[in-house]
């Protein structure tokens, strides 16, 4: 691997550590603050749509003048937020953590708003062929932080008989430590300057699209055209999807505690059990990927997960109903590398932050609605919907994404001696 390739992965891995502690307390400390489950999905849904203007701006920007200033921006505004969380329980600082540093979103190690500059940043020192294996392992390597991160998110659940800024104190701080560390890494980082040439770059996109139908190089509007063609059609996919994740993916560690009235602790090391199996679902997806593509391989999983989320709901006791969650999340969110890798290899190297900006921005914005709506619905006692409606969209989500990317597959595998003449 290239050297910023490694530095990358374990910038990953780091960060993943306090995401996954936030995943397991943020949710649960508010609530013992006392606020309403509407309360806390309406702070998620306003950090979905902070989120969601910043990955635009980000992207564009950093195609330009590059990925690290925008990833120490991300590092030093955790920092910040992290340590004033520790001290103060005062709303507006938490809301500030929530919705700038995405505390409790559960990234796997991305960068908040500012992933888009990250995975560009990767996939310039990844090969086309290697980047769905690549992109695996840099998911399996987050969830596997996670995993360390949740069993510490139990951690406030040991302590009693304190104020609850005492006992989730710790677990800030840490999240604060990391990312200081995480800004070292990067300062020690240097970035290539300047874009590949004209010729490399359309190349890259023959690689991409399938080495068909590609125009001249000297044609830079239609080469355009091609790339937005696909990153529109990939968007469109991803807003189903996003809505669903949206729906339950932050609210989860809540619903468990409402559903089944059990401590952070054990919140925490189900989800860590969860996070853990989802690192290594995603290196095995990663490798099935190479075998059968790696649309096809999101596909089945997804269908697969969408079942086991239908089932959630009417496990009778929270053993029974953990090792359902940590199989479907295992199988669902392992297909994130082999997604990811597709959208990186839809446009150049130069527009590739803007490529990895609207894929972002896609799930982000309609994710950011679901919390809300979930909150609202566990107000008013219905906790069965919300995972209901995340399996329908799953779904529908998976149908879609094979019916429109599916030639990808046919085009990038070996076997093939004559490429179909589709497009994306």
């Amino acid at each position: 691997m290239h050297p910023i390739t490694k530095r990358l992965l374990l910038i990953r891995g780091l960060r993943s550590i306090g995401q996954g502690a936030m995943v397991v307390d943020l949710t649960l400390y508010l609530k013992d603050l006392h606020w309403s489950g509407a309360g806390i999905g309406g702070v998620t849904t306003a950090a979905g749509l902070v989120g969601a203007a910043l990955i635009l701006l980000v992207g564009v920007l950093s195609d330009r003048l590059g990925r690290r200033p925008f990833l120490l921006i991300y590092e030093t505004l955790t920092l910040i937020s992290a340590l004033l969380a520790s001290i103060t329980s005062f709303a507006l600082i938490l809301i500030l953590g929530i919705v700038i540093a995405g505390f409790g979103r559960g990234q796997s190690g991305a960068a908040g708003p500012f992933g888009p500059a990250e995975q560009a940043w990767l996939a310039r020192h990844v090969k086309q062929k290697d980047r769905g294996f690549v992109f695996s392992l840099n998911n399996a390597t987050g969830f596997v932080g996670m995993a360390v991160g949740a069993v510490v998110g139990g951690v406030p659940g040991l302590i009693h008989h304190v104020p609850p800024i005492v006992a989730y104190r710790p677990v800030f701080i840490m999240v604060g430590i990391i990312s200081l560390l995480c800004m070292f890494i990067l300062l020690s980082m240097k970035e290539e300057a300047g874009e590949v040439d004209r010729a490399s770059a359309t190349a890259n996109l023959q690689e991409a699209v399938g080495g068909e139908n590609i125009p001249p190089a000297d044609n830079e509007m239609q080469i355009r055209k091609q790339e937005n063609r696909s990153i529109l059609k990939l968007a469109l996919v991803n807003t189903l999807n996003g809505l669903a994740v949206g729906l339950t993916g932050p609210m989860m560690a809540y619903w468990f505690s409402l559903r089944y009235g059990v401590s952070t602790s054990a919140i925490g090391m189900t989800l860590s059990i969860g996070f853990l199996m989802t690192g290594i679902s995603s290196l095995l997806i990663g490798v099935l990927a190479q075998r059968v593509g790696m649309v096809r391989s999101v596909t089945w999983m997804r269908v697969i997960g969408s079942i086991m989320m239908l089932a959630l709901p009417w496990m009778p006791n929270f053993a029974v109903a953990s090792v359902i969650f940590v199989i479907r999340g295992a199988i669902n969110r392992g297909t994130q590398g082999s997604r990811t890798a597709l959208s990186a290899s839809l446009t150049r190297d130069k527009r590739r932050g803007f490529a990895s900006s609207i894929n972002a921005l896609s799930m982000r914005l309609p994710s950011s609605i679901g919390p809300t709506v979930s909150g609202f619905l566990f107000d008013a006692g219905d906790l069965s919907l919300p995972l209901i409606l995340t399996a329908g969209l799953q779904l529908a989500n998976a149908a879609i994404y094979q019916w429109i990317f599916g030639s990808y597959d046919e085009r990038e595998t070996p076997k093939s001696k004559k490429p179909k003449s589709a497009t994306l």
